[in-house]
């Protein structure tokens, strides 16, 4: 007998409890026409290690061109549903801004007229432990992000989806580039919306393999430990940020860690919880000497 697909309590999720064969043909006939039943029982595994509930449909399932071997694989990619409902979960999600978009370009592509956005910014805020906001902002440019129709013509011309929404899908690129940035803890991996179109050597993830239905795939790259040589040149503009008091050291921290390019050590992370904000001078008192360094900005990158 098929063991019961038990739901949590804690997790918001749908209270129905059903087994294994049940949920697979509701998934089957539903959410995943056509799907291979492989392909949808990893489905229910990356939803189960998530904690997410599979009939919200919070993952897809991407056919894309293996071209090692030669065949399609299916490829199983988070949405930005996934993204927007771990971070509304963390308890620590403070929103997001409505999308900005660059001057409209049109250019011949795949041989004809196609008019897009040039760029699209989201910013996405955390509300950080001492209950001060982060924001963390990403922006995208249209003509790195969109699908091509590829096809037996193998035209690099926008799907249907594309060509009709470019405001929308560049928007929806944007919001989950910012929101791994703002939370990187739920992942790295693109969501199915920016690796449509592209090709399986292009993305990073789990795959499963068609004929055999083995798991397979890339692991994510290590982010490598901040130099002390780094960390010695970048302190002076992040310790004037902490006593100007335009950030504190958790908002340090958070901002550095986020960009995904290096990890503070134990020892960095020590010296900024140790860098405090000025205290106030007496204005009949000689005026202080100047920071040792400009104060960092939401929108600076943390390396120069």
């Amino acid at each position: 007998m098929n063991a019961p697909v038990a739901v949590r309590k804690e997790t918001g999720l749908s209270t129905s409890v059903m087994n294994e064969a049940e949920l697979m043909a509701v998934l089957e006939s539903s959410l995943y026409p056509g799907a291979k039943p492989e392909s949808i029982k990893l489905v229910m595994g990356y939803c189960k290690a998530a904690g997410l509930d599979p009939i919200q449909k919070p993952v897809h399932i991407v056919p894309m061109w293996d071209s090692k071997r030669g065949a399609m694989r299916d490829v199983i990619m988070p949405g930005i549903g996934s993204y927007r409902t771990q971070a509304s979960r963390s308890g620590q999600y403070a929103g997001v801004t409505e999308p900005e978009y660059g001057p409209d370009v049109t250019q011949d592509i795949g041989g004809g007229p196609v008019t897009f956005p040039a760029w699209c910014k989201v910013t996405v805020k955390r509300l950080l432990a001492n209950g001060t906001i982060a924001e963390f902002s990403a922006t995208e440019r249209w003509i790195e992000n969109y699908a091509v129709k590829g096809g037996k013509e193998k035209s690099v011309a926008p799907n249907a989806m594309w060509f009709k929404r470019p405001y929308g899908q560049l928007a929806k690129c944007t919001e989950a580039q910012a929101l791994r940035k703002a939370f990187p803890e739920f992942g790295a991996q693109p969501t199915n919306d920016e690796m449509e179109g592209k090709a399986l050597e292009e993305v990073t993830g789990v795959t499963i393999d068609q004929a055999t239905g083995e798991i397979t795939g890339k692991q994510k790259p290590t982010i490598p430990p901040l130099s002390d040589a780094e960390f010695e040149k970048q302190a002076p503009r992040w310790k004037a940020a902490v006593e100007s008091g335009k950030k504190d050291a958790a908002a340090i921290i958070a901002f550095v860690n986020a960009q995904n390019i290096a990890v503070l050590t134990d020892a960095q992370k020590a010296i900024i919880n140790g860098w405090k904000k000025s205290e106030p001078v007496d204005s009949t008192a000689a005026k202080p000497a100047m920071s040792s360094g400009p104060a960092i900005d939401e929108n600076d990158h943390p390396f120069d």
